[in-house]
This record gives structure tokens, sequence and C-alpha cells, in this order.
């Protein structure tokens, strides 16, 4: 096989998008990316290798597919736009352990899609470019429904990236931090420049790695009631978790009740949520189920 430009050059990303007459959907945040070396880093975050599988959300023309395709034992991509299919069909023809899919992430049953993809290798990685505009609702989904997943690599908004992994004490740090903390190990990979995409986006990327946890890292009652209180704690960030939680739970009531749980759960009540690690919010909302919060 004679070897072939990259996709991720500039050259070549033009080249293909103007031969397929391809035009940019501004609705699926289609930005493609144009850095050989950006790329590098996803992959190499992924710990990817010949046993291992990787999913790809959105591959585009397939500038990470390729890089993926010469890692990764099994290649599994979801497309949306099925304008990108013979794209990808052409651009990925030297690979046959890839196989593409024409449908939506969030409307898919990601569950039978890993048994019928990845039978065959030791583990699995979600290594994608996210559109902005899904990429809450698509990472949620990937941690919530418990997929048997080792990490997942995602280039994302950088404001959003900082909001996964920030700790606690900062304004970045909110219900978003502690949801992605609860279910993996988030680390900031690197920063991406707007500059390397066709087209340019308006914002500046990053790119994340969430090591995904085998088992969550606080123990709980009740794990959607403790998303509720974390929530609720959040509500508005300038009011005191005693306000905040009045509001949700005890309107109506004095406060006594409220301060008394809140000293059984050893928060001062003049703190505010994001001050609370999230070891604080377990103990706080399990303190609150127990004593029938839970409405």
């Amino acid at each position: 096989m004679n070897k072939r430009e990259d996709v991720s050059t500039p050259r070549r990303t033009k080249e293909i998008i103007s031969r397929h007459g391809f035009s940019f959907k501004k609705s699926l945040g289609q930005n493609f990316l144009i850095d050989q070396n950006i790329l590098g880093k996803i992959v190499a975050a992924a710990e990817l290798d010949s046993t291992k599988g990787a999913l790809e959300i959105g591959p585009g023309i397939g500038a990470l597919t390729e890089k993926l395709a010469q890692t990764a034992g099994h290649v599994a991509a979801i497309e949306i736009d099925q304008r990108l299919l013979p794209i990808l069909e052409e651009v990925l023809e030297p690979y046959p352990h890839v196989e593409v899919v024409h449908g939506d992430v969030l409307k898919l049953d990601l569950r039978d899609f890993f048994q019928s993809q990845f039978s065959g290798v030791s583990s699995v990685s979600v290594v994608a470019n996210l559109p902005y505009y899904v990429t809450t609702p698509i990472l949620m989904k990937l941690l919530e429904e418990k997929l048997p997943l080792e990490n997942i690599v995602v280039m994302i908004q950088k404001e959003v990236a900082e909001r996964m992994s920030a700790s606690p004490g900062g304004k970045d740090y909110g219900s978003l931090s502690i949801a992605v903390q609860y279910y993996s190990e988030p680390e900031l990979v690197c920063t991406v420049p707007h500059s390397v995409f066709i087209p340019q986006p308006n914002v500046d990327s990053a790119v994340i790695r969430l090591k995904v946890r085998k088992t969550p890292p606080v123990q709980l009652e009740d794990q959607d009631f403790f998303f509720e209180v974390v929530q609720a704690s959040f509500a508005q960030r300038r009011k005191t978790i005693s306000n905040n939680l009045k509001s949700r739970f005890f309107a109506g009531e004095d406060r006594q009740r409220l301060e008394s749980l809140l000293a059984e759960a050893e928060i001062e009540p003049a703190r505010r949520a994001e001050t609370l690690h999230i070891e604080e919010f377990a103990k706080l909302s399990n303190t609150l189920f127990l004593a029938g919060l839970n409405k």
C-alpha cells in the first residue's frame, strides 16, 4: 500500500471537501481538525493498542479515525451526517477493522452497540472531537450508562473542560464537576487553539481524558437523590448552602430542622456549595435522605 498523505493535513482536508462538494452544517457543529500534533496527543491519551477497541463519535472526514485505525484493534465510528458516509468509505478503505455506523449516539442503545462491535477486544475507549452543542449530553450518557469503558478522551470547548476538571473553591467548580468526577477521574491533556480547525470555531478547545472509575469515590444511600442535592446546592451560586437547601427541601419550615441536619453532616450553614468536596456532598445527601427528605 502506497503511503498516502494524512487526512488531517490542511491540503488534503481542503481537497477532500472540495472534491466531494461538502458544505459544513453549523447546526451539527462541524469543525475539522487539521493539526497532526494534536491528533497524536489525543490518540496517545487513549492508551490504545492492537488488543483494544476505540469508539469515535462524529468522525467527520476521518482525520482522527485514520489515526485510531493505525493503533487500535477495532474502531467503530458513529456519524450522524449521512453526507459524510461516502467520504469516510473512501478515506478508510485501507482499514478493514474500522466500521462506520450512521446514527445519533444520543438515540442508540449503546449497550447493544458495544456487544455487537467490541466483543473481541480487551477494553474500549471513547476517542472523539465532540460538537460543542451536545458535549455534556453525550458525555453524561456515556458515563451514566455504566458502559465497559477504560477512558473517554474528547476534544471539547475549553471552558467546559475546565469545569469538568475543576477542584472545589473556584468559579469553575459546580454540579457538572461533581457529576463527571463521580463517574471518572478527569485530566486536562492539552489546550487547542481555534486556528487549527476548518472552519475555525469562535472559542478555543481542550482535550480532556476521563479515566472511568470502576467504583464510585463515595458511598451513597441513593444516587439520584445525591445529584438532586448537588443541583439544589448550586441553584444560586451566590447563596449559602443553607439558603439553597431551604428553598428546595425546607420551604415553609423554619431553619431549626435544616440547621440540625447540616450540623449532623458537619457542614457550616454559611458555606457556599463551591467549597464542598464530593465526600461532603455525599455525607450531606445521605443525612438528608435518612431524614426522609427524598420526596
